[in-house]
This record gives structure tokens, sequence and C-alpha cells, in this order.
């Protein structure tokens, strides 16, 4: 295997993705609507700023209306739900993003279940997961596990029947990921393993993987000596390491040692630019459905 020729590029698929929705908002504006974003942002995180920008200048690129709403990280958890209900009322905005993480004072199940499962773009709502669950289609998509999915699909791997290790049992990716890939459905039908960190002998796990999708947020945590040769590796992680050569005084790595692990895998994701350009490319695909569904 060429090393150089395994990367599984995910700005290049998020850019097909990109150009379905925009295809979608255009016709949606000949019956005058604009698919419209809400985002919520509670104190001052770094990673949340730089996220949620990324988020408002694709969401000004393809046409969909942003409006982003900062909130004191000393917002009380009544004030956060009063602004969430008024944005549920709202039908200028089909999405409501609440960005993760809140500060430990506010109950995230509490704050998540509050949004309107029809406007639940990030798809955290219990409507939305236990749809999910059930394989129900008419809900939306955690973005991350859905831009997994599509990743996998757009890059031709096989799933039905496929040995897949998921790395992480978060509300987040772990565990909406493996509900997604083991519906009995033409593009699931995987068998799903889901490790953590009470897993005993997880190295094993991983080494009969077919398919490994690392998301524990512990830097560069999977090893050669785990993958199996000519398995497909995803990188979800994005992780701060200390770096003195860097400006910041840090560098972002994932959860997979990229250099090691790539010339072993058949395909493998980079990190930048792998699952999080998939990530917002789903975000924005799950609006414009919510702008569909909710002006008919």
């Amino acid at each position: 295997m060429n090393p150089t020729g395994n990367l599984i590029d995910g700005r290049a698929l998020a850019e097909q993705i990109h150009r379905e929705t925009a295809a979608e908002i255009t016709a949606l504006a000949t019956r005058g609507v604009q698919p419209g974003l809400a985002f919520v942002r509670v104190g001052d995180d770094p990673a949340s700023q730089v996220y949620v920008g990324m988020k408002e200048r694709q969401c000004a690129r393809l046409g969909v209306r942003s409006q982003t709403h900062v909130l004191p990280a000393a917002t009380s958890e009544a004030e956060l739900l009063a602004l969430i209900a008024r944005l549920n009322d709202e039908p200028a905005f089909h999405g409501i993003l609440v960005q993760a993480p809140l500060p430990a004072h506010l109950n995230s199940a509490r704050v998540y279940a509050a949004v309107s499962p029809a406007k639940d773009v990030d798809g955290f709502h219990p409507v939305n997961m236990g749809k999910l669950m059930l394989g129900d289609p008419s809900g939306f998509v955690p973005c991350t596990p859905a831009g997994v999915h599509e990743l996998l699909l757009r890059s031709g791997v096989a799933l039905a029947g496929a040995d897949v290790v998921v790395l992480g049992r978060g509300n987040i990716v772990g565990k909406p990921l493996a509900a997604l890939l083991l519906q009995k459905a033409p593009q699931a039908d995987a068998t799903v393993t889901v490790c953590h960190s009470r897993t005993r002998d997880l190295a094993a796990h991983c080494r009969r993987a077919d398919i490994l999708v690392a998301a524990m947020g512990v830097a560069e945590f999977v090893k050669a000596d785990m993958v199996k040769p000519g398995a497909v590796v995803v990188d979800v992680g994005v992780n701060r390491v200390p770096d003195p050569a860097a400006k910041s005084g840090y560098r972002l790595v994932g959860d997979v040692d990229f250099a090691g692990v790539q010339p072993r895998a058949g395909l493998i994701t980079p990190n930048p630019g792998g699952v999080g350009p998939m990530t917002i490319a789903m975000l924005l695909r799950n609006t414009v459905r919510a702008a569909r569904l909710l002006t008919g």
C-alpha cells in the first residue's frame, strides 16, 4: 500500500455534500424560504468560538441565514432555557445549535431537551436519539456520526457485515454512531463493538476491526500495533498537546498516531481535514431539511 494514496479527503467529500445542499437551498428559494440557523454559545471557550465561527462562514457561503447568541459564562439555566424557548417560536430560524461544552453549572441534558425536536439539527434531543435507535429516518442524526457514515459510504467502504470497533461511548459520537451503523438497512448492517476505558484487552478488539473509529478524546491513543493491516481508520478526536514551536504553544492532534498508523491502514482520515468538515456539512444539510419540513 502506498501510504500517500490511502487518505480519505474529508474536505473534498464535504464539498460534494455542500453542492447538494446548495441545490436544495436554491429550490427552497423558489418558494420564498431561506433556511435559518441560530447558534447559542455560553461563555468564552476558545475552541467553541473557533467552531461556531467555522459554521457561520459556511452558512454565509451557502446562503443560510445565521444568528449567533453569545451569553456570559455565568448565565443561569433559566435564562438559557428562556432564550431557547424564544428561538423555538422564531419562524425565521429552522435550526438551533447550542454549542458544547456548556459551563459546568448548566445541565446539558435539560438544555438539549429544551430545543424543539423539529429544530434540533444537532440531533441531541431525546426524541431524535430515540428515533435513531429505532431506525426511524424521520429524526435528525447527530452531525459527527452522520458525517462519519457519509464519509465511509462516499469512500466506497462496504458496511454490510463489516466488523466495526468504535472507541468511545459518548452521547455525541460513540453511542449514536454505533446505533447508525448497526441498523438493519442497505447502508448499514455492520457488526459493531463499542469499547471504552473499562474494556478488557482493548487492543485485541481493535486488531480485529475492519473499520476502526477513534472517538475517545485521548491524544494519539491508537498505535500501529492496534490496527489490522488494511483496516479503515477514522479519527474523530481533537486534542491539544503542548508544542513550544507553535505560536499558540500547542498543536491539535487526533486520537490516532497518524504517522505510525497510516502505512498500515487501507484507508485513513487525516486530522485535520477528515471528519471535521463532514460534521459541518451534515449540520447544514440537517438545517436545510428542517427548513423544508417546517415550511411544508
